[in-house]
């Protein structure tokens, strides 16, 4: 993905979403020519000149300092996720092709498996291309419509916009599809370089209209806390929360971890989902020895 067009198309897609009155600038006469607000009206919050702002929004953000790019990002209203994500288009800006992060992990250290298994809940570690990495069983439950799609690795974006089944699984399916590609945007302002990361966002900005017309949108977010609504095809409909915990000695991985209200249905679904999982275990491990005796 090139840098310089990441950042022109996002700044601009910012700048679209401000108004004058938001920012306190009375509105000029006469019809104005783009949405939001104008790069001299972006220059003027920010304290740099027209033609500095106008270079940096043509994507050249190399040797931008930060306090240049914390004004532009006060300047655009942007939220926590949307400034780390300028943060992150700087410096992949200033390291250029030759300095390149290492690509997404796609497993867990033993001690990170060890961690999984010892939840009670659905725990699993994702990577920022939105692979499934590690699971516990109960997750391996939970997300079993995933898994039983023969394409590795398994992948929440591949199955939300090219899945068939995605459809029954996914309960609030527009907030699905926009929080996924919103994690997209964020891992290739992160990681630019990642080969299997631009090649993902090809095949589905080819495969599917809906994604390509979110990635346009360049919206970017962080997914570490919320909601899961999900309709599992054997326990029925789950409301979830979950919480993302960064893994500082794996770069790059998160640990998610699934609960539901005490006493909930979400909590019932939950315990004849893992009484379910059980029971497939035992099958696997008898057909296992079966075929091994």
């Amino acid at each position: 993905m090139d840098n310089r067009s990441e950042v022109r198309e996002f700044l601009v897609s910012r700048r679209g979403k401000v108004t004058p009155d938001q920012v306190g600038l009375a509105a000029h006469g006469g019809t104005r020519r783009v949405p939001g607000l104008r790069r001299s009206e972006v220059a003027e919050l920010a304290g740099v000149s027209v033609e500095y702002y106008t270079q940096l929004e043509r994507g050249s953000l190399r040797g931008a300092s930060e306090s240049v790019l914390d004004a532009v990002a006060r300047a655009l209203r942007l939220n926590e996720d949307e400034r780390a994500h300028l943060f992150d288009l700087a410096r992949a800006a200033n390291a250029g092709a030759a300095v390149r992060r290492r690509p997404a992990a796609r497993r867990v250290r033993p001690a990170i498996q060890q961690i999984l298994d010892g939840q009670l809940s659905p725990a699993w570690v994702g990577n920022g291309r939105s692979d499934i990495v590690a699971v516990n069983r109960l997750a391996r439950a939970l997300y079993s419509p995933l898994f039983d799609d023969p394409v590795r690795p398994v992948n929440h974006a591949r199955f939300r916009f090219l899945n068939p089944r995605a459809g029954d699984f996914y309960r609030d399916w527009d907030l699905a599809a926009r929080d996924i590609v919103a994690v997209l945007r964020a891992e290739a302002g992160k990681n630019p370089y990642d080969q299997e990361l631009t090649g993902l966002i090809g095949e589905l900005c080819t495969r599917s209209e809906e994604f390509g017309r979110l990635w346009a949108a360049h919206d970017v977010r962080h997914h570490r806390s919320g909601i899961k609504r999900l309709h599992h095809p054997v326990v029925g409909d789950l409301d979830l929360s979950y919480e993302g915990l960064e893994l500082p000695s794996d770069p790059g991985l998160v640990l998610f971890v699934y609960t539901a209200e005490p006493a909930s249905s979400s909590q019932q679904a939950l315990d004849l989902l893992a009484s379910w999982a059980a029971t497939l275990a035992r099958q696997e491990q008898g057909e296992q020895e079966q075929r091994q005796s």
